[in-house]
């Protein structure tokens, strides 16, 4: 981000919803996935600042357990994709928003695992209470803006398994992986920086493939 902002206001909303509006979001349309949608959910960190909420999986979960993630799960049947993200964000981190919080959607993304995911952007505001779901959620995080614009992130390797780049993000001296890495470097780019790119040849890592 071009201006280093150290507090979430009012004026982020409608720079970040333009963005979306101007991003023609991709879908993928593959059947053979199960659908699934994720919360980009926007609030402020202990500081103020704008974050993202990322989560860590509970350890007891049978796939991907202690993984880094975005409130997410499958959409239930007669639900839409914007239905499912507000539903899980609920039930994941106690945050209970209208439709009208929705600023967008990002490109769907195919997930090894079988999965097509389609990521909302959400405005939760400040001083949002998130409480954990500790059946799904070990922990909660509030990733700053400036933690996801971090220099050197994301990183990019190959992987002898694929001939697609296999993408990581650096949060707080961690590697959080795709799905959620290329998802989250998607919303940075698109949503805060209105640059319009595609990241679903990006690879996930092998044991992500289950």
């Amino acid at each position: 981000m071009s201006e280093r902002l150290t507090f979430l206001d009012e004026s982020w909303r409608p720079r970040i919803a333009a963005n979306l509006d101007a991003f023609s979001h991709r879908p993928l349309g593959r059947h053979e996935l199960t659908p699934a949608a994720v919360a980009l959910t926007i609030v402020d960190d202990e500081a103020g600042a704008p974050a993202l909420v990322l989560t860590r999986r509970a350890s007891r979960l049978r796939s991907h357990a202690g993984q880094w993630a975005l409130p997410g799960g499958r959409i239930d049947a007669g639900e839409t994709v914007e239905d499912a993200a507000l539903r899980e964000l609920s039930e994941e981190v106690g945050l209970t928003l209208p439709p009208a919080a929705i600023l967008g959607r990002l490109d769907d993304y195919p997930t090894r695992s079988g999965y097509v995911i389609t990521p909302i952007v959400v405005w939760g505001g400040r001083a949002a209470a998130l409480t954990a779901n500790p059946a799904e959620v070990r922990s909660i995080h509030r990733v700053s803006f400036q933690e996801l614009d971090r220099p050197g992130s994301p990183e990019f390797a190959s992987i002898p398994e694929s001939d697609r780049p296999l993408v990581r993000l650096l949060v707080y001296g961690q590697k959080v992986h795709a799905p959620t890495a290329a998802i989250v470097y998607q919303f940075r780019e698109v949503a805060l920086k209105g640059n319009a790119i595609r990241v679903d040849h990006l690879e996930q890592p092998v044991w992500a493939w289950r």
